[in-house]
């Protein structure tokens, strides 16, 4: 059970790295690609039917770190208790950029809120690099190491390309460049490697100190019925907003 709990984590995981991750990528590209009002547009327009199935992913791995693995949880809120309120501050303030950017239609208002949201994606990807080495290391390193800005620098410009790649398959053109599927597929799983190489080596770490079988087995019956319902939402939005003529449609609520 402990094995088929750490499978699950680590495709939640690399899950919300691949998915979530070409949202932080548009975020960071909006001040390089984004130089025109229209062009800013488009990009959320593009990423935003999206967004909120793909914090799904953060919650899951959020709720099966707690379940499965409850020391770990102290040991993350307590050795990374700086990088972890920071990255949710910056995880609040990139949403908060989604929602009120259309709220008023000056210039300075929207460039604020664009700012905004460049800046969260910002803090988010490089958070999460450097939480991955603290990860690597066991959290006995400090996440503010050379390495760890270095993977942080490396998970962001990963997040970047795979924001690229999606526009291309989602606004094929508008941005020079067009990408199928297939290739969107490919960045999706670049973008997940670092989650994926941290967590392979820390599957004895992780297998030792998973909760007792009992729990596990509970968990097991509590998340059955949910996971069908979480991964049909995802389908159901990848079906809905596919390129085509709403490719720049937002939804009412951004």
């Amino acid at each position: 059970m402990e094995v088929i709990w750490f499978a699950v984590f680590t495709v939640l995981l690399a899950g919300y790295f691949a998915l979530e991750g070409f949202d932080l990528g548009v975020g960071l590209l909006l001040p390089v690609l984004g130089r025109t009002r229209g062009n800013r547009d488009r990009m959320v327009a593009a990423m935003a039917p999206y967004v909120l199935a793909n914090e799904v992913w953060l919650v899951a791995v959020a709720g099966t770190m707690f379940g499965v693995y409850p020391l770990l949880e102290g040991e993350v809120l307590f050795g990374l208790y700086p990088l972890v309120v920071a990255m949710l501050l910056c995880w609040v303030l990139r949403d908060a950029g989604l929602w009120f950017r259309r709220r008023l239609d000056g210039s300075a208002w929207r460039g604020f809120w664009d700012a905004a949201i460049a800046f969260g994606s910002l803090g988010l990807s490089v958070g999460w690099g450097m939480a991955l080495y603290a990860a690597a290391t066991g959290f006995e390193a400090s996440p503010v190491h050379p390495l760890g800005l270095m993977l942080g620098m490396v998970v962001t410009l990963l997040f970047a390309f795979h924001g690229w790649t999606f526009l291309g398959w989602r606004t094929p053109g508008v941005f020079g460049v067009t990408r199928s599927g297939r290739v969107l597929l490919v960045s999706g799983l670049v973008a997940a490697l670092p989650a994926l190489g941290v967590l392979g080596g820390a599957m004895p770490y992780l297998l030792e100190h998973s909760a007792p079988a009992a729990t596990l087995n509970v968990l097991s019956v509590m998340v059955l019925p949910v996971a069908p319902i979480m991964l049909g939402a995802q389908i159901w939005v990848w079906r809905t907003f596919r390129p085509g003529k709403d490719a720049f449609r937002l939804p009412s609520f951004f």
